[in-house]
């Protein structure tokens, strides 16, 4: 099938012809499942078999949500803990659009699919599956269909490797470990949540600082995440060490912020939902905004990225592995109930609804730190968007976040309805710069495909997988990215003007992302998985190797094929740190 799409203006940082002075108006080019040249036979253009006229429209790649909490047990237990805030299942029927399925932050999978590709979203990322869960999180997000997704396999809380980091194990074992757990699980990185700190809070430990040593291990926070920034960077990795650091949620936080960069000792390191890791005690509610410090860090620290989980006013559910912090924000929850468990003593889950409210000082603040973030980090490639959905904010809100950053007048109104003594506090009134078209299309498409190591996704350019958006131009850019007049994927129509595009007899088209690594080239021999067996015997219920996942099972039982990705291009070697004056 050779499918043409005309008259729209493309939207590519990586394209030199979306810059040009036609500005970079064209056709967009398909043959079956990619993007193509202009085909041409004997230097005759060829006729295409289908056309779609997108005159005044952009064409950009589709977006990738690179942390969203999408499947696993966790979401389940949030909506049994909040069935009384869901529309009733007995009284919903198929004539009744109000449907349990339809809640605002906790959609079901089915429905998830559709509000991203209802957005243009093509590919998104659930960034906490615990091992011992993530036959569940595959098999929950197979049904976010026409979405490909992927997960982050969680470690740094794991006995296994506590164990082996107390034990000053050689760092050749420890990379064979996350090797080996993060091809098991068929993820595609690794994320560590509060380093060391939901193990310490089995051993009754409240807070855990980075320099802190743990109460049974005796090893800092700070340990944990040197030595698995260096394992993720030396197992060929795309994707930094995706770090939920220490003290969420706790003012003065900013301070464990700079020492998690600090830790990373030079090696590539994502902070994540960093929104709410920026936080001083200055000003009279000992509450304030350190949004300038962790982005004058980042000047300083070239290997540091982040997203930043802003804030969306409004009611929603907290949900985490970081048991330590859910226990204390639980006082907070809103209504009074919550979920914290153990899952196997590889993590930990915690459940607290939430609602933040403009009327609130510190939920106000929150929301502008959000949007500092944001516009104070100047390269759009080190920032990304997300609302760490559903804890700061389901992820629908994200046109209109898109709107805040694009339009600085339609941030000023926003500003002007918050509480008025964080209005004063914060400096957003006095940042001018409002995101371009091409800005947003390298934070939500290009940046995000890159640092995932999705090399062939985030940009128009010929050879890519063919997930093309068409938006209709207005001026408005929240109405703009509120509804593509196309969706693409992989070739395929799936959506128009809102509405899904009925093709029986197309195949499924979404796959599962994931690592394929050589194991053999990680030194994994017979007497190390014996070790790891071993260890993992004596805090878990089953045997480490039923963590395994078979390739052959995510079709045949779990339902989604496995698309190999994420590994950097180029070699492994010794980390220069990417720090720059």
């Amino acid at each position: 099938m050779l499918t043409r799409i005309h008259g729209a203006r493309s939207i590519d940082p990586l394209a030199i012809d979306s810059r040009a002075s036609d500005g970079g108006i064209g056709d967009v080019w398909i043959r079956d499942d990619r993007l193509i040249e202009r085909p041409s036979v004997s230097g005759e253009a060829l006729s295409a078999d289908v056309e779609f006229d997108a005159s005044g429209c952009i064409a950009m790649a589709g977006g990738i949500d690179l942390h969203t909490h999408i499947g696993g047990g966790k979401i389940t237990l949030a909506r049994m803990l909040l069935r009384d805030q869901m529309p009733p299942w007995r009284e919903a029927g198929s004539d009744v659009g109000d449907l349990p399925a339809d809640s605002r932050f906790l959609p079901s999978a089915g429905v998830t699919a559709s509000r991203y590709l209802d957005m243009g979203y093509t590919t998104c990322l659930e960034p906490a599956v615990i091992p011992c869960n993530a036959r569940s999180a595959h098999a929950e997000m197979a049904d976010v269909r026409g979405i490909d997704t992927g997960g982050y396999c969680l470690l740094g809380n794991d006995d296994v490797l506590l164990q082996m980091i107390s034990e000053d194990a050689p760092q050749e074992i420890i990379n064979a470990y996350v090797a080996w757990m993060v091809t098991a699980t068929r993820c595609l990185a690794v994320k560590v949540v509060n380093p060391g700190g939901i193990s310490a809070f089995k051993f009754n430990q409240r807070r855990l600082d980075v320099d802190t040593p743990h109460p049974k291990y005796n090893i800092t926070p700070a340990k944990i995440i040197r030595t698995l920034c260096r394992a993720v960077y030396e197992i060929g990795l795309a994707h930094p060490l995706h770090v939920h650091c220490s003290n969420l949620g706790v003012p003065g936080n900013i301070a464990s912020t700079l020492a998690t960069i600090d830790a990373a000792d030079g090696y590539p390191i994502h902070l994540t939902h960093a929104q709410f890791h920026c936080y001083g005690t200055e000003g009279p509610y000992k509450f304030s905004s350190a949004a300038s410090q962790l982005v004058d860090a980042m000047r300083i620290n070239r290997n540091v990225t982040i997203d930043v989980g802003q804030i969306m006013f409004g009611q929603t559910v907290t949900i985490s592995a970081d048991s330590m912090h859910q226990y204390e924000n639980s006082h907070h929850a809103k209504p009074r109930k919550s979920v914290l468990l153990d899952i196997e003593c590889e993590a930990g889950c915690g459940v607290v609804p939430f609602r933040y409210r403009r009327t609130e000082f510190v939920n106000s603040l929150q929301w502008a730190i959000g949007l500092e973030l944001f516009l104070m980090i100047d390269d759009p490639s080190r920032v990304f968007l997300t609302t760490d959905h559903p804890n700061g904010g389901p992820f629908t809100a994200y046109p209109h976040l898109l709107g805040l950053l694009a339009d600085r007048t339609m941030r000023e109104t926003a500003l002007a309805e918050i509480h008025p003594d964080a209005a004063a506090s914060s400096s957003l009134a006095g940042i001018d710069r409002q995101y371009t078209l091409e800005d947003i299309a390298m934070m939500t498409r290009a940046a995000p495909a890159k640092i995932l190591g999705l090399h062939d996704r985030g940009s128009l350019t010929p050879g890519n997988v063919a997930d093309v958006v068409i938006y209709p131009i207005q001026n408005d850019i929240e109405k703009m990215f509120m509804q593509p007049r196309f969706v693409f994927k992989s070739g395929r129509l799936i959506r128009r003007n809102g509405k899904p595009v009925d093709d029986a007899s197309s195949a499924k088209t979404d796959a599962t992302l994931a690592v394929d690594l050589d194991l053999t080239q990680t030194d994994i021999d017979g007497r190390m998985l014996a070790d790891f067996r071993n260890r993992y015997s004596r805090t878990s219920t089953f045997d480490l190797l039923r963590l395994r996942i078979d390739a052959d099972e995510m079709p045949e039982v779990i339902g989604s094929r496995l698309l190999a990705c994420g590994l950097r291009t180029e070699p492994a070697g010794t980390s220069d740190g990417g720090r720059s004056s």
